[in-house]
């Protein structure tokens, strides 16, 4: 049977196999989340936690930038309120109290093809994933040369190059799509995974979101 692995839990998956994430914890109630939140430091992100939930952003599901204990306090009632009222049935887990991240964003994932196999893809990542349509494509497993690459054929490659906006080490993202290939790799089970944003600067690369659908 299929499982899908969303927010909190599909972050931790990650974290456990050596992947950079961004730091998130589940709040379940509001005390909590204001807690969580000074404990990370501010700005921070919240967001909706529920299996019901699976993109966030169309949802309305994502308050940021929250850069005090009331803005935090506020989110989460506003959050909860809209999600149950909209969803009186769903399930809400809480809500996901995570640090904001910066820089480039990426988007990075794993899907089996019935012809050729495991295939990695790289793009420029965000919300607009879609209608920017900037990606690249290698089978699994890839190696350095590929993963160079794949960086390169993207159109925002020339972003992450230009020093003017940002300073980026395309090796940090090179290690970072080997990794991912590793990981499709060495588990199987893993039918598709999307992990989007993947922000990247110069202060390294972490994941912010992502799915994983496991069989």
């Amino acid at each position: 049977m299929d499982r899908l692995l969303l927010g909190i839990d599909a972050l931790a998956f990650l974290e456990e196999e050596g992947l950079p994430v961004l730091e998130s914890s589940l709040a379940k109630h509001v005390d909590a989340a204001v807690s969580i939140a000074s404990r990370m430091r501010f700005p921070v992100a919240l967001k909706i936690s529920s299996p019901n939930v699976v993109h966030k952003t169309e949802f309305g599901g994502i308050r940021l930038p929250l850069h005090s204990e009331s803005e935090v306090r506020e989110a989460f009632h506003e959050l909860a309120d809209t999600f149950l009222s909209s969803n009186p049935q769903a399930n809400l887990e809480g809500v996901i109290v995570q640090k904001l991240g910066k820089g480039f964003e990426l988007i990075v994932g794993t899907m089996k093809d019935e012809q050729f196999g495991p295939v990695l893809m790289v793009g420029s990542g965000g919300i607009f994933v879609e209608a920017i349509n900037d990606t690249s494509f290698r089978l699994i497993p890839i190696e350095g040369t590929d993963a160079r690459e794949m960086i390169e054929e993207l159109r925002g490659c020339k972003v992450l190059k230009n020093q003017r906006t940002m300073t980026v080490d395309l090796a940090t993202i090179e290690s970072f799509l080997l990794q991912t290939s590793t990981l499709a790799e060495s588990h199987p089970e893993i039918h598709e995974m999307d992990l989007n944003p993947v922000f990247v600067s110069a202060d390294g690369i972490a994941v912010c979101d992502a799915r994983i659908r496991m069989g």
